[in-house]
């Protein structure tokens, strides 16, 4: 390793690099928590994850939903610990006691809303918002999330699957513990949750990636160099029914610079054959600086 690469690496694994890690844990865990007391349980809507196990349970035993949490993550944790990364584990592990803490000190506050439509909407946004801090804190909050990748140890199904097939279980049980349109709102609420992670993930702002095949590849390559001002990679290709020798253009371009690169295209070759494809995240000069 190189020791410009080396000081980078150092400087990931700083303490104050694990503090803000650990930090956003807290903070993702409490907005989680909060949406979870204010719009999710006492609506009754259980849109998957032990967060929803405790929903239906809160109903049948009456028993606090954060002490239900914990009692479910501690067995969960002790088969990752035993089956699973330890280090990626012994990190859940801080998630799952944390998340059930936050919710046991968020639980006396009174839901604004006993709209289902809406509770399942804010609520399936505050647990996005909440978990999207939480994973570019590199963290979790254990739960179901283990649960999964046990489920793949075992199985050889994908984590993906093993997840939407758990999540899957507790809305379809919640349907039969409170009632059929309860599961609908939950299965929304689950919708909402994975947009909202998108969002705080990857951002609102979409780009286009751009390739350009044409018999005037220089004078395009000027034009997207000197007029528009962005940056583009030759690529070799070959036609496929003639074998000829192409040079193919690709570039990445915000959203609102994509009029403005076909008409510069179109000046230069209206025949070119132009193929844009949408993009969520661009990392580099121009576009969002590496997190």
């Amino acid at each position: 390793m190189s020791r410009k690469n080396a000081r980078f690496s150092v400087a990931a694994e700083s303490p104050a690099h694990k503090v803000l890690e650990y930090l956003m844990l807290i903070v993702g865990s409490l907005i989680m928590a909060t949406s979870f007391n204010l719009f999710l349980n006492p609506n009754q809507i259980a849109s998957g994850g032990v967060a929803g196990i405790s929903t239906i349970l809160h109903h049948e035993t009456g028993l606090n939903p954060a002490v239900i949490q914990w009692a479910m993550n501690i067995p969960l944790l002790i088969f990752g610990l035993w089956l699973l990364d330890r280090q990626y584990t012994l990190k859940a592990a801080v998630g799952s006691i944390i998340f059930p803490l936050c919710v046991l000190l968020t639980s006396h506050l009174e839901a604004p809303t006993h709209n289902l439509l809406l509770a399942s909407i804010y609520g399936g946004m505050g647990i996005g918002l909440g978990l999207g801090i939480v994973f570019r804190g590199k963290g979790s909050t254990g739960g179901l999330g283990l649960a999964a990748q046990i489920l793949q140890l075992y199985t050889g199904i994908s984590l993906g699957f093993a997840i939407a097939l758990l999540d899957g279980l507790v809305i379809v049980t919640s349907g039969f513990v409170f009632t059929a349109e309860n599961a609908l709102y939950a299965l929304i609420g689950l919708f909402v949750t994975s947009k909202t992670i998108d969002v705080v993930q990857l951002g609102f702002r979409y780009s286009k990636v751009v390739f350009i095949i044409s018999e005037h590849t220089d004078a395009i390559r000027e034009a997207i160099l000197y007029d528009l001002d962005r940056g583009l990679t030759e690529l070799n290709g070959s036609g496929g029914y003639t074998g000829a020798a192409r040079t193919i253009l690709m570039v990445v371009v915000n959203q609102n610079e994509v009029s403005r690169l076909k008409a510069l295209v179109k000046s230069v070759d209206a025949q070119a054959f132009v193929i844009l494809s949408a993009t969520n995240e661009v990392l580099g000069e121009g576009f969002k600086r590496h997190a």
